[in-house]
């Protein structure tokens, strides 16, 4: 199962949040999006500090700080975000350049598990802060019925 990592699910979040604010408004703290989305402080702060390290986000100091978007939301994809914070996005262990599987030589799957790595990088590399801002909130559907068989 492919899934992103709990920091990943953060980032994004706060990164969203970000893109949705004003691009004039004041900076917004770690606490305030910590709160709003009922994250850990202390994680969610980690998660926006990594975020300016890698040149996401820029962070001001002083009573009126906090963290804004490093350039528009439309030139941040959803992949330099996952990036920052996971690494680079691997499928399989042979996804790396270190070959360190033992059946590396011998495999045949790894042709069609890179194409399959590389369309979903390049996926995530065309959704954008601003294409996931400019989206509305899912509304719950009603539950589905599960159908058994032999039910």
């Amino acid at each position: 199962m492919l899934r992103l990592s709990k920091k990943a699910d953060y980032a994004l979040i706060a990164m969203k949040h970000l893109a949705n604010r004003d691009s004039g408004a004041a900076s917004t703290s770690a606490r305030e999006i910590a709160e709003q989305y009922d994250i850990p402080i202390e994680l969610m702060a980690k998660v926006l500090q990594r975020l300016v390290r890698t040149g996401l986000l820029v962070s001001t100091q002083g009573t009126r700080g906090g963290y804004t978007l490093s350039r528009p939301s439309a030139s941040i994809s959803v992949a330099d975000v996952i990036e920052a914070i996971d690494g680079p996005f691997t499928v399989t262990a042979c996804s790396t350049d270190k070959h360190d599987c033992e059946q590396y030589s011998k495999c045949s799957i790894r042709g069609p598990l890179w194409q399959i790595r590389e369309r979903i990088v390049q996926t995530l590399g065309t959704v954008t802060l601003a294409d996931m801002a400019s989206e509305q909130e899912p509304t719950l559907a009603a539950p589905v019925a599960v159908l058994r068989r032999g039910a």
